[in-house]
């Protein structure tokens, strides 16, 4: 099989399904910020950070193909077995902020991101997390999008939050509060 089909010339490609749609298309830009998403989430991983963390990235990264998947299939034309995303998909992440914010202090003002390259490329990512979910949410408006979807995407932003105040705690560096002027 051939990467290349030059069957997207045309500025069309096929959703799960055949539908073919603009490359612009709405479900088109959802699984591609996620693929954006897991490609980040990637660069990551490639540094030196613990195990368990490495771990539950990887795990995350697997849910997120499964919902690419899920974003890029016709709903009503699809008739290929997906993964579903679960509640137990949900708990996971939680149970993961959870684990990470008992250690932390209570935050008393907003943080700037950054403090380090790492720090910095997780909150690029938590970002680019929030901006898929923004878009999600958008193509829910008009289209069948699971619930677990939505709700793991927004736990997840939240998770990629709290591993940035996790690394920031455990390399030592000083998150910088934002002060108003």
């Amino acid at each position: 099989m051939k990467i290349y089909t030059k069957t997207g010339d045309s500025g069309l490609t096929s959703l799960i399904g055949g539908t073919r749609v603009p490359k612009h298309h709405l479900r088109v830009t959802c699984y591609g910020t996620i693929d954006e998403l897991n490609a980040y989430i990637g660069l990551v991983r490639s540094y030196d950070i613990q195990k368990l963390t490495n771990d539950e990235l990887l795990q995350i990264q697997y849910t997120l193909f499964a919902i690419g998947a899920l974003l890029a299939a016709d709903p009503e034309k699809s008739k290929m077995p997906l993964q579903e995303v679960t509640s137990q998909d949900i708990l996971f992440i939680e149970r993961a902020i959870d684990r990470m914010d008992d250690k932390l202090e209570p935050l008393k003002n907003f943080i700037l991101p950054g403090g380090s390259q790492l720090i910095a490329h997780v909150h690029i990512t938590r970002c680019i997390c929030r901006r898929a979910e923004r878009l999600i949410v958008h193509l829910a408006e008009s289209a069948s999008v699971s619930e677990n979807i939505i709700g793991y995407i927004n736990r997840l932003s939240d998770y990629f939050f709290i591993l940035a105040r996790k690394i920031a705690q455990e390399t030592e560096t000083d998150e910088i509060p934002w002060l108003s002027r």
